[in-house]
């Protein structure tokens, strides 16, 4: 029997593109979702090269359909001619109780939604969104002390075998 030739390219490799560090120092995360993004061809070949940030960007409710703002994705240069705007709205993909739960949640005070990773599961693009509730700065600080703390005990540990 002959083995099947693997010349296409393996569409089932699950990677992280980009993550918002800052929205985990800057927020308390209450719920986090999985979304499916609507892109275009160069887009996504650009996310595959990890030409993308996720800093400063939010998630805004137009009539009740998801959009991502102020996400960079850069543009692919082989495209040249047909290349997408960078920091275009994108719409996010969500199913009607994820999107019910979302919009009455951020109708609450001090609530809102922002992204937290964009990854590839099964060849597609996803989006890891949160909804949060923003840090006091002392807050920051005792996350800043937790950390430190955290890495001094490492490196005792390290020390001692």
């Amino acid at each position: 029997m002959r083995k099947k030739s693997t010349s296409k390219k393996n569409l089932s490799s699950d990677f992280i593109v980009a993550v918002n560090r800052k929205a985990r120092f800057d927020y308390s995360i209450l719920e986090t979702f999985s979304a499916g993004l609507v892109l275009t061809g160069s887009e996504v070949k650009s996310l595959r090269n990890g030409n993308c940030q996720l800093k400063d960007s939010y998630v805004i409710f137009k009539r009740s359909e998801p959009y991502i703002q102020k996400a960079h994705i850069g543009p692919y240069r082989p495209a040249a001619d047909r290349n997408h705007e960078p920091e275009r709205k994108r719409k996010l993909l969500l199913n009607k109780q994820e999107i019910k739960k979302l919009l009455g949640q951020l109708h609450q005070k001090g609530l809102s939604c922002v992204p937290l990773k964009i990854y590839f599961k099964n060849g597609r693009a996803k989006m890891e969104l949160a909804l949060v509730k923003g840090k006091q700065k002392r807050d920051k600080r005792e996350t800043v002390k937790r950390k430190e703390m955290d890495r001094a005990a490492r490196r005792a540990m390290k020390k001692t075998r």
